[in-house]
């Protein structure tokens, strides 16, 4: 009741803290609902009831989502910036460009990450031995949540980015 709040209200002080700037850290705190929603179809589908070692799988599936959405988002910035140097972020086009230029130097190690998140975790979901019992009831929000959350960090995340990056060169701030 009073852990996972905390845990979110953290998670956003400090990407506020990191992008200075709010709606940026909104934007990369976002990857939380998606977890959020395969965690809970798979934990649904496997019969757990929240407990706290599910509890522990979401805080565990939160930090790692919001870890590959913030390296994305950065993977973002360096295409943006290198373009702004050289004077080609100037238009909507330019952004869209920067933006793809960014995720696919992410889509690898995105991909990586989640299949040896899932090939390490996946086989404790069909497991009887000693142990299993708890480790399961983690390991299944993990697995189910990084599923959802690859489709929100290789495709919502570019695209609210470049959203955010239109709007401030609407206005001028970019």
């Amino acid at each position: 009741l009073y852990v996972f709040p905390a845990v979110i209200l953290i998670i956003f002080v400090l990407l506020v803290i990191t992008f200075r700037s709010v709606p940026e850290a909104a934007h990369v705190l976002l990857a939380v609902p998606f977890a959020l929603t395969g965690g809970v179809l798979l934990q649904a589908a496997l019969g757990y009831n929240f407990s706290v070692a599910v509890w522990v799988g979401y805080i565990a599936l939160f930090g790692t989502a919001i870890q590959t959405g913030v390296v994305m988002v950065v993977y973002l910035h360096e295409a943006l910036e290198k373009r702004i140097k050289t004077g080609q972020a100037r238009t909507k086009t330019d952004i869209e460009a920067a933006a793809i230029e960014g995720a696919v130097l992410r889509l690898r190690p995105k991909l990586m990450t989640v299949v040896a998140v899932l090939a390490s975790l996946a086989p404790i979901l069909w497991e009887t031995g000693i142990g299993s019992d708890v480790m399961k009831p983690i390991a299944a929000p993990i697995v189910g949540g990084m599923i959802t959350s690859t489709i929100n960090v290789l495709i919502l995340v570019p695209v609210f980015f470049v959203m955010l990056k239109e709007r401030a060169l609407r206005h001028g701030t970019l």
